[in-house]
């Protein structure tokens, strides 16, 4: 089992940066994947960028440019850099966690965190 605590969220007006904050605890050795998702409110959960355990990144092409995902030394705490922020932003905020262990694959999810932005 992965326990996710995310941090970072709030109220920004449009232009403005937020950073998000994802610690992962219990069984971190299987991460093969850290990221983010998001969902507005009507609308489907959708990926907004991707980092796995080798470094490699995904972005959707609505944040490409302006948020950075990354993640620490350990691989256990990842990152969302949000710089020019646009009020279609506005959604919560989920970290999910991928992980390889025993060949079986698991995901796991955040609790969420709100983002919005004001315009």
């Amino acid at each position: 089992q992965v326990q996710l605590v995310e941090s970072g969220g709030g109220l920004v007006q449009a232009g403005g940066s937020l950073r998000l904050s994802c610690a992962a605890s219990g069984s971190v050795f299987g991460i093969t994947a850290m990221g983010w998702y998001r969902q507005a409110p009507g609308k489907q959960r959708e990926l907004v960028a991707t980092i796995t355990s080798a470094g490699s990144t995904n972005y959707a092409d609505s944040v490409k440019g302006r948020f950075t995902i990354s993640s620490d030394s350990a691989k256990i705490t990842v990152y969302l850099q949000m710089n020019s922020l646009k009020p279609e932003d506005t959604a919560v905020y989920y970290c999910n966690v991928e992980s390889l262990t025993d060949q079986i694959a698991d995901d796991y999810w955040g609790q969420g965190t709100q983002v919005t932005v004001s315009s």
